[in-house]
């Protein structure tokens, strides 16, 4: 991978000249990161899912784009590898239960970095999940309002247990072995094209603050706010929709033409009035 394509990421992250590796350095990374390259499907939603290799994904970000775990921590990965981390990616697995067996299902990437003589848990691939890196060592920890824990697994894996209980995923498990990114793509074949993984079923975009989150899944657009509770908002119109996706969770548009949009803005009204028949039944 050529320099100028970090060197236009890191442009997306407002940090031309992050400087040597840090632990200052590597938190205002992932802040960044976080707040400015949203956790997205539009291509999934479309028919066309990208590719999750580390040099298309830095482009896709340098260009305004986002992605969902595989492709943000895999990027993210490189990035902090050019920049000298000393980063390792793990095979993970994230649940809807807190209580999931001490298993590693495949369905997400995790990464942890070692900087200043201390690792750390990094994430920018969760969407829900911290602003900050966590201290990979057993024990809870707040950011922002949110409370978060990390736990050693127990049973025949080593590896590592997140657990954020206000998530629809509040667990996430994974594995302290070293893993490549070919190891994710049976995985995201999966997820990107069965009829019934929720990638395909539902338009789903996440974007990360200190204090907040905002989430949207089809039509319906929610601010997180642990002081505040929950805010949710209908949007009504293809206007508004569109005005979301590029100022609420800075996802460029360029890439979409005339008949992308109308397909899009078309599967998220059905779906959406899928849901509301649901919800009434």
């Amino acid at each position: 991978m050529t320099s100028g394509i970090f060197d236009a990421y890191l442009r997306r992250l407002g940090m031309p000249d992050p400087g040597a590796p840090s632990t200052e350095g590597l938190f205002a990374l992932q802040r960044t990161h976080l707040e400015r390259v949203p956790y997205e499907n539009v291509d999934i939603q479309l028919g066309r899912p990208p590719g999750i290799g580390p040099e298309l994904s830095a482009r896709r970000f340098a260009a305004g784009r986002g992605g969902y775990c595989f492709h943000l921590n895999g990027g993210f990965a490189a990035l902090l590898d050019h920049l000298g981390y000393d980063v390792t990616r793990h095979v993970g697995g994230v649940y809807e239960e807190t209580d999931a067996a001490q298993d590693v299902n495949g369905n997400h990437l995790a990464l942890t970095v070692r900087v200043d003589g201390h690792a750390y848990f990094v994430d920018v691939g969760l969407g829900d999940g911290p602003h900050e890196p966590l201290p990979l060592r057993e024990g809870a920890y707040e950011q922002g309002g949110f409370s978060y824990r990390l736990e050693p697994l127990t049973g025949p894996l080593e590896g590592w247990s997140y657990h954020n209980p206000g998530s629809p995923f509040p667990r996430m498990n994974f594995r302290s072995a070293a893993a490549g990114m070919d190891e994710f793509e049976a995985e995201h074949l999966r997820l990107s094209t069965a009829e019934d993984s929720s990638f395909v079923r539902t338009l789903a975009l996440l974007r990360r603050d200190a204090e907040s989150i905002d989430v949207m899944r089809g039509r319906i657009l929610t601010r997180i706010d642990p002081a505040k509770g929950p805010s949710d908002r209908e949007l009504t119109t293809r206007e508004e929709f569109y005005e979301a996706l590029s100022t609420v969770f800075g996802r460029e548009l360029d890439d979409l033409t005339p008949a992308d949009r109308t397909v899009l803005w078309d599967r998220v009204c059905q779906a959406h009035e899928a849901w509301l028949a649901a919800q009434q039944g």
